[in-house]
């Protein structure tokens, strides 16, 4: 449980820094996400999860 809050508090500070350090940047790319299509953004999506788990294997491992 530990290491699921310590993911979690993780997450919450990078996503954090990045309103914090560029939000001009972060509303540009929410304006192009309408205009990406959605099996793209699933592939993004579906990379992201397995170079997470790969990480956290590697890590943990």
């Amino acid at each position: 449980m530990a290491d699921l809050l310590a993911g979690f508090a993780f997450f919450l500070i990078i996503e954090g820094l990045v309103y914090a350090l560029a939000p001009r940047f972060l509303v540009q790319m929410a304006r192009l996400l309408p205009s990406i299509p959605p099996e793209q953004l699933r592939l993004a999506g579906l990379v992201s999860v397995t170079c997470g788990v790969g990480l956290v294997w590697l890590v943990r491992g």
